[in-house]
């Protein structure tokens, strides 16, 4: 009889059930962004994870194949793990944002869904990582910069120059943007494009930049290019091509951005 109340006197002294583990899964680092496999409105298949979008995409030629036909949702969104339900997702035409991956993505993952959370992303091997608040081990040696909100974007400080001036600010940090850096339009322009748009996002030029300086780190001659005010409510964007040369920790839950040598 006392074999048989071992187990519920351990039990008692404090040997609980493991506690649940964080979600993973495995990335790929394509034509300079991060995608991943996950499930959008019941639609599953690869997705663009971008930090650097304030909301979950879903592109229009998969959801009207599914039977969408409106172009604001809400559904399920799983990702690493996370199963979320009820979040709003727009169906939007992704083609000039997709045309430069080799095989066909279903959408973009945004920062919308894991805010609250902590996200680790490693670039070789590709993996991600998303642990719930107070769940996430630690991270060790590295960089760790503050980071905050702009527009539903996580921003970062960092410094750009010329070689005659220079600019420091907070900078949307984003896995699915495919350039090393951008700078808002407003506060600098690229004078030997003979028309604006080829420097946008998705434009066929990269005009470098002489520097940017970023968690300590010195880059210099990086391929560049701007963004439009109205669309960036920060100095400037740093992409996913700068993002890969780090271990990368986004942590929401503490607001600082951690960054280490793999």
């Amino acid at each position: 009889m006392r074999r048989l109340g071992l187990p519920l006197l351990l039990f008692a002294a404090g040997v609980a059930p493991p506690a649940a583990q964080a979600g993973e899964t495995r990335c790929w680092f394509e034509a300079g962004v991060l995608v991943a496999p996950a499930e959008v409105m019941g639609i599953a298949g690869d997705y663009v994870l971008d930090t650097g979008a304030a909301h979950t995409l879903l592109a229009d030629t998969p959801a009207q194949g599914a039977g969408f036909a409106a172009t604001a949702l809400i559904g399920e969104v799983r990702l690493a793990g996370l199963d979320l339900h009820e979040r709003p997702v727009a169906v939007a035409k992704l083609d000039a944002r997709l045309r430069a991956l080799p095989t066909p993505v279903a959408g973009v993952i945004g920062a919308d869904v894991l805010a609250g959370r902590v996200l680790d992303v490693r670039f070789a091997p590709c993996r991600v990582t998303i642990y719930e608040p107070g769940q996430a081990p630690a991270f060790g040696t590295g960089v760790s910069l503050p980071m905050a909100w702009r527009a539903g974007r996580p921003v970062a400080p960092a410094a750009v120059a010329d070689g005659r001036r220079a600019l420091a600010g907070d900078f949307v940090i984003a896995t699915g943007a495919d350039t090393p850096v951008r700078l808002r339009d407003d506060l600098a322009d690229a004078p030997g494009a003979a028309r604006r748009e080829t420097v946008f996002p998705y434009g066929e030029l990269r005009p470098v930049l002489r520097a940017l300086s970023f968690a300590g780190d010195l880059y210099e001659a990086q391929p560049s290019g701007l963004e439009a005010k109205a669309d960036l409510d920060a100095a400037g964007e740093i992409g996913a091509p700068v993002l890969a040369r780090y271990r990368v920790r986004f942590d929401f839950v503490r607001g600082r951005l951690q960054l280490a040598r793999p």
